[in-house]
C-alpha cells in the first residue's frame, strides 16, 4: 500500500470498510463509463454496423486511460495534499511548469509506470470482453426484441448505479465516509468520481450557510471585536516604521522546532524569537501558498474547496496591508525569486496595493535556478540591496519577500540532515537570518519592523493528518529596532489576524478587514481557525475541534459544541464576504 504507514493502526474490519463503502462510488463511476457502451449496443441491435463496435472500444480505451491517470495522480498527490483528487488540481494546470516543480523525476517515472500498468490492465480486459461480441451479426426480430428489453433493463440498472441507489441521497463523496480516521475515508473515495463531482458542483457560495443570516451576524459580532478599539498592548515605538515582511515557504512549527541528533533544523529562528515578539500559538489559515498569502496580506480566511486568489475579479476587491500602507504614504513592493503568475498571484498583488513586483522574469543572476526559481541565498542578497535602496528614499516602505527554497523538491546546497526537506528548512532559516543580520547592522534598524511568518506548514511528521491542529501551527515573529521589547504572546490566534493586528499597532483603520481580528483587542475571544479540504478546525487553550463538512460530522476525539458553532460562523461569514465582493 502507498500510504500503509498512515493507516497501520486500522483494524481488519476498518480495511474491509474501505472496500465495502468505496464500492458504491466505484459502481457509480462504472455506471458513467458504461452509459455510452449500453447506448452503442442498443444502436447495434437496431442498426447493425461495425461503427458501433469501434465507437464502443474507442470510448472504453479513453475511459481506461483517464481512470488510470486519475488513479496514479491521486496516489502521487495525496501525500502532499492529504485529500482525494478533486477539481482544485485544475487551478495549477494554467502554469504547468510550476505545477510540476514539486515533482521529482523519480516520482514522475513511478507515477507514469503506475498509470501505464493500470491502463494496460483495463485495455486488455476491454479487448478480451469486446471480442466476445460480433456487431455485424443480424438476428431475428423476436430475439432482437428480447435483447433490446435486456439492454433497456441493464440501462435502468446503470442509471441506478449512476444515481447511487434507490434512496433519497444521490451519489456523493460522503457516501464513502464511514470512519473517524480520514485516511480510511479518503482511501474509499473513487478519485475519478471525486474529481468529476467537484467540477460539477462548482462553487456554491451558500453551501456553508448553517444559520440564518441574522443569527450568523449576531454570533460573528460576539467573536469579532469593535475595529475602533485601541489594542491593549503596545508593540511598536514608531507609528511609521519601515516594514519588512518575510513570508517563509512551508515553515511549519513541526519542522522548524525539530531537533535531530542534537541539531536544530532552524537554529536562527529559535535564537531570534527570544529577541522579538514571538507568537507561540499562531495557526495557519490553510495548506497552500495562495491561501496563506491572502490570509496574511488581506486578513481573509481560507476556503475549504476553492482558492479565492484564482477568482481574479473578487480577489482584486479585497483589502490589503499593502493598500492600507500605501494610503498612509508607504511605498510597497513584493519580491519573489519564482513566477508570480502562478495561481494568478501577480494580478491580486497589483490590484490590492503593491507598487512594484519583482519576480523571476525580472531577474538575471549568474546563478542556477531551481524548478521554482532562484534559491533563497541569491534572493536574500538581492532583497538586502533592495531594502537599502528603499531606505534612501523619504517615504517609509513596506517590502515583502516570499521565499521558495523550502518547497518540494527541496533542492538546496546543504546536507546538514539526511532528510532533504529538513535540509531545505535549515537552508531557508540561514537565508532569512542573513537578511535580519544585514538590517541589524544598518542605519535603518532603529526604525525597522521585521515580520517573519510562514505561508503555511508542511505535513511533518510524515503521515500527519491534513486536518490535524499540529499540521497548521506556524511561526510569527516581530523584531527590529521598532519593537518596544521582547515578549511571548501565548494567546491562540489565526494567520488572518496578522493584518488587523499590524494596522492597529500603526493606528491605521482596519474596518474593511472584516475577518481579521486584532490579537490585542480588549476582551477578545482568542482562538486559531483554519480550513482543510472541505472541513475546518478551531483551537483555543485546552481544547479544539475538527469538523468534516463532507460527512457533516466532528472528527476530533471530543465534541465541543461551542467551538463547532464558532467554526461554522467563521466559515459562513467567509463565504458571505465572498458573495459580497
Amino acid at each position: 500500500m502507498w500510504y500503509a504507514q498512515a493507516a497501520e493502526a486500522a483494524e481488519a474490519t476498518e480495511l474491509w470498510g474501505v472496500l465495502s463503502h468505496g464500492l458504491s462510488l466505484d459502481m457509480t463511476m462504472a455506471g458513467y463509463i458504461c452509459a455510452l457502451p449500453i447506448l452503442f449496443v442498443l444502436f447495434a441491435l437496431l442498426l447493425p454496423h461495425k461503427i458501433w463496435f469501434k465507437l464502443c472500444r474507442a470510448w472504453l480505451y479513453i475511459a481506461a486511460i483517464l481512470v488510470a491517470v486519475a488513479f496514479s495522480v491521486n496516489l502521487g498527490l495525496y501525500g502532499y495534499w492529504g485529500f482525494p483528487l478533486d477539481g482544485s488540481v485544475l487551478q495549477y494546470l494554467a502554469t504547468p511548469k510550476q505545477a510540476m516543480a514539486s515533482v521529482t523525476f523519480t516520482q514522475f517515472i513511478v507515477q507514469s509506470v503506475v498509470a501505464i500498468i493500470y491502463g494496460t490492465i483495463f485495455i486488455v480486459l476491454i479487448l478480451s470482453i469486446t471480442k466476445l461480441f460480433d456487431p455485424t451479426v443480424k438476428c431475428q426480430w423476436g430475439r432482437k426484441l428480447i435483447y433490446t428489453v435486456v439492454v433497456l433493463l441493464l440501462a435502468g440498472l446503470d442509471f441506478l448505479a449512476i444515481r447511487g441507489g434507490v434512496t433519497t441521497a444521490v451519489a456523493n463523496v460522503s457516501k464513502a465516509y464511514f470512519s473517524d480516521k480520514l485516511i480510511l475515508n479518503h482511501a474509499a473515495v473513487n478519485p475519478t468520481f471525486s474529481f468529476i463531482s467537484s467540477i460539477q458542483s462548482g462553487q456554491d457560495l451558500s453551501r456553508y450557510d448553517y444559520f440564518t443570516s441574522e443569527v450568523a451576524a449576531e454570533q460573528f459580532a460576539h467573536i469579532s471585536p469593535d475595529k475602533n478599539l485601541a489594542p491593549t498592548t503596545k508593540l511598536l515605538n514608531s507609528t511609521r516604521p519601515n516594514i519588512v515582511l518575510i513570508m517563509a515557504e512551508s515553515f511549519g512549527r513541526s519542522t522548524i522546532d525539530e531537533v535531530v541528533a542534537g541539531k536544530s533544523v532552524a537554529p536562527n529562528i529559535q535564537h531570534l524569537k527570544s529577541e522579538g515578539v514571538w507568537f507561540e500559538n499562531m495557526i495557519a489559515s490553510s495548506f497552500r501558498t495562495d491561501r496563506g498569502v491572502l490570509a496574511t496580506l488581506s486578513g481573509f480566511c481560507a476556503q475549504p474547496t476553492m482558492s479565492l486568489m484564482k477568482e481574479a475579479q473578487k480577489a482584486s476587491r479585497l483589502p490589503s496591508i499593502a493598500g492600507s500602507l500605501r494610503e498612509a504614504g508607504y511605498s510597497t513592493a513584493y519580491i519573489h525569486g519564482g513566477d508570480l503568475n502562478f495561481t494568478d498571484m501577480a494580478s491580486y498583488l497589483y490590484a490590492t496595493g503593491f507598487d512594484k513586483l519583482v519576480a523571476l522574469k525580472d531577474l538575471s543572476f549568474d546563478a542556477p535556478t531551481s524548478k521554482w526559481g532562484y534559491a533563497d541565498d541569491v534572493m536574500a542578497d538581492y532583497f538586502i540591496d533592495f531594502i537599502h535602496t528603499q531606505s534612501q528614499k523619504s517615504a517609509p516602505y513596506f517590502a515583502v519577500w516570499q521565499t521558495l527554497s523550502s518547497h518540494e523538491p527541496f533542492d538546496v546546497p546543504t546536507t546538514e540532515f539526511e532528510d532533504k526537506m529538513l535540509c531545505s528548512m535549515y537552508f531557508a532559516d540561514s537565508c532569512i537570518n542573513r537578511v535580519v543580520k544585514a538590517l541589524r547592522h544598518s542605519e535603518e534598524w532603529d526604525n525597522t519592523l521585521i515580520i517573519i511568518i510562514a505561508d503555511h506548514a508542511y505535513n511533518y511528521p510524515y503521515g500527519i493528518s491534513a486536518s490535524a491542529v499540529e499540521r497548521h501551527r506556524i511561526p510569527m515573529l516581530w523584531l527590529g529596532g521598532a519593537t518596544v521589547k521582547a515578549m511571548v504572546v501565548d494567546s491562540y490566534c489565526s494567520q488572518s489576524d496578522a493584518a488587523a493586528t499590524l494596522l492597529a499597532q500603526l493606528g491605521l483603520d482596519h474596518s474593511r478587514f472584516v475577518l481579521s481580528r486584532d490579537i490585542f483587542a480588549p476582551d477578545l475571544h482568542h482562538f486559531g481557525y483554519y480550513t482543510f479540504n472541505n472541513g475546518f478546525g478551531l483551537v483555543e487553550s485546552g481544547r479544539n475541534i475538527i469538523y468534516d463538512c463532507t460527512s457533516q460530522s466532528v472528527t476530533s476525539p471530543t465534541a465541543e459544541p461551542e467551538l463547532e458553532s464558532i467554526g461554522k460562523t467563521m466559515l459562513q461569514t467567509t463565504y458571505k464576504q465572498i458573495r459580497e465582493l
